[in-house]
């Protein structure tokens, strides 16, 4: 686990919490700032859910780049991970992104990013598609929905309008692929908002084996919709790392993992 929290009482409840749970935190710098959070008003029936994001001057936005031994800390991974939300947050954080990308690269390590835009962050003077594109032309593994690709990409072709136009998603997913070939993996996840209660959800998975789809969940009565994403990238991950060659069963398991 790689990022930078605040010193004092708040940064070091953090690191209980990640060991809590078994996360390796050797990799964690301590540094000046504080902890970035964000407020949710959760959605009900015909409302949708509200964020308001307070990530500036926190420690992961401040850090430099130069401040991690990028030797040791992939010196013993296979896989790593960064989401578009750490670039969007500062000029800093999204120098901090490069540099973790280009030297996990160096380290033989497999790279996935997830696209995660969101336009209340980027307000440091870059555009979305300046800065991620450069970060996804190193990447091995895509992860977005049609909004992501369209904003953090500036793809401007017209996108999908429901999640039953599976022949658009799977032409959204051949102009990213011919845009950035260097990407081995390119995963959509479809939500299908009926209300802030009940969605429908799948997803799609470009490989070098071919294009597959999920099953369809159509979840009602929602308990708490955020974090669905994070969990699909983990399934994902943890299934390709362990069986990259069953892409059918790396998006069945993501899709599930998300749903649940």
């Amino acid at each position: 686990y790689v990022t930078a929290l605040p010193e004092g009482p708040i940064g070091d409840a953090a690191l209980q919490e990640l060991s809590r749970y078994g996360v390796d935190t050797s990799r964690v710098i301590r540094a000046s700032g504080r902890m970035g959070v964000y407020f949710l008003e959760a959605g009900s029936c015909q409302r949708p859910s509200s964020v308001i994001y307070d990530r500036e001057g926190s420690a992961i936005s401040l850090i430099s780049s130069q401040a991690f031994d990028w030797t040791r800390v992939f010196s013993d991974a296979r896989w790593f991970h960064c989401t578009g939300i750490t670039p969007a947050i500062s000029a800093e954080a999204a120098l901090l992104s490069h540099t973790a990308i280009v030297a996990a690269k160096k380290a033989g390590c497999t790279v996935s990013l997830d696209l995660n835009y969101r336009k209340k962050l980027w307000g440091y003077g870059k555009t979305a598609p300046s800065v991620m594109g450069p970060l996804v032309s190193l990447c091995d593994v895509l992860i977005a929905n049609e909004e992501d690709i369209q904003k953090s990409l500036g793809i401007k072709e017209p996108v999908p309008a429901s999640m039953d136009d599976l022949d658009g998603y799977r032409a959204l997913m051949e102009t990213v692929q011919n845009r950035y070939p260097n990407l081995s993996y390119i995963a959509i996840t479809l939500r299908q908002s009926v209300s802030a209660d009940v969605n429908g959800w799948m997803a799609l998975l470009r490989s070098p084996q071919g294009v597959y789809q999920s099953r369809r969940y159509d979840i009602t009565d929602i308990v708490d919709r955020v974090g669905a994403g994070d969990a699909f990238s983990a399934g994902l991950i943890a299934s390709l790392a362990e069986k990259p060659v069953d892409a059918p069963y790396a998006l069945e398991f993501a899709t599930a993992a998300s749903c649940l």
